[in-house]
């Protein structure tokens, strides 16, 4: 039997979480969207007859479609400013939650969600796709079979001009906030490493479109004496990096490189003479599971297999909490100037 779904949010992000679910006969079959909630009706309407949706309950009240649809899950697409409200009423309706990110509007919003799921024993979980991507898991394979020894460092850089219009134009911290959370995710689940601390400098450059935080540069230590740096903007017109950011990864025998695309090279130290020791190339191997790099659908079909299971799905609130805590110990740390401490539990 499948699970009964409602989706709150019916905006531009809400079609590609319908595109996942739709294009996976195991996605489609498990799940069956019966409500479809937005402070717009047009917008749920619309929704609806674009996939197909005509039987779901249409509504503005989140409460009263839940109920109304005896739903088990609810797919939580609002702005972020709305998050708390939207997750809760689902957690204490019943369902298991699973959200766009950010995880939270503030880390007291945060602590509470995560505080809630344990309390009425549901799952909540943060759609973090970029992790679920084939260049990631690959990071992740070389760094755990030590392909480069040791690490000691990554960097990312994240440089991008898009024209969204709408509500990011007006947040504040825009790029960490609403973008660099899955870079960060991304560091801290590539390295296998807590971090520790952060220095960041945010700045909003001569020309951006957008009200605040649109360009931002971090360093976060990591347990292990690892150090990662994050360089990014959201108004650098031009060529731009991948939306994955370019990478680069160094290690105590080597470096593994890659754009955000296909681009990979790993190399080693060579055994030159003289001043440098030249290098040779070894294999980036591939990722462990291809089922794992699906994006969407895999955060999707991991959600399912942990509320199957009784398991706590990868990109659990409470272990997201930890990368949530990176964005806002980087916006704490750009607004007095200081570096600041992060707790281990991401509190």
């Amino acid at each position: 039997m499948s699970l009964k779904a409602v989706i709150c949010g019916c905006g531009a992000m809400s079609k590609g979480w319908l595109r996942a679910l739709q294009s996976d006969p195991h996605l489609a079959g498990a799940i069956s969207i019966v409500g479809l909630v937005d402070v717009n009706p047009d917008a749920a309407t619309a929704l609806a007859a674009e996939f197909g949706l005509e039987h779901a309950v249409v509504g503005t009240d989140l409460a009263e479609v839940l109920q109304q649809t005896s739903a088990d899950i609810l797919f939580d697409i609002v702005i972020p400013g709305a998050r708390s409200n939207v997750v809760e009423t689902g957690l204490r309706h019943g369902c298991h939650v699973l959200s766009e990110k950010p995880l939270a509007a503030s880390m007291d919003d945060a602590r509470a969600m995560v505080a809630l799921a344990a309390d009425v024993n549901r799952i909540h979980a943060v759609v973090q796709n970029r992790r679920f991507i084939s260049g990631v898991r690959r990071l992740r394979r070389a760094v755990k079979e030590k392909l480069i020894g040791d690490l000691t460092a990554l960097h990312s850089d994240f440089f991008l001009g898009p024209h969204f219009g709408g509500f990011r134009e007006a947040m504040d911290n825009v790029l960490l906030l609403d973008m660099a959370i899955h870079t960060l995710d991304a560091a801290r689940f590539v390295s296998g490493r807590t971090p520790l601390s952060v220095y960041c400098v945010e700045t909003n450059p001569a020309g951006s479109w957008y009200a605040h935080g649109a360009s931002a540069t971090a360093i976060f230590q990591l347990s292990g004496g690892a150090v990662y740096s994050y360089r990014g903007s959201w108004c650098a017109e031009g060529r731009p990096t991948s939306w994955e950011s370019a990478w680069r990864l160094v290690g105590t025998k080597g470096m593994l490189t890659w754009d955000g695309n296909d681009g990979f090279e790993a190399t080693v130290a060579g055994d030159e003479a003289g001043l440098l020791r030249g290098y040779r190339s070894v294999e980036v191997p591939m990722p462990d599971d291809d089922g794992q790099t699906q994006g969407h659908r895999s955060v999707i079909a991991d959600f399912l297999a942990a509320i199957a299971s009784g398991r706590q799905p990868e990109t659990a609130s409470s272990d997201n909490i930890k990368s949530l805590a990176m964005v806002f110990g980087a916006i704490e740390s750009a607004r007095t100037g200081l570096p600041v401490r992060l707790s281990q539990e991401g509190s």
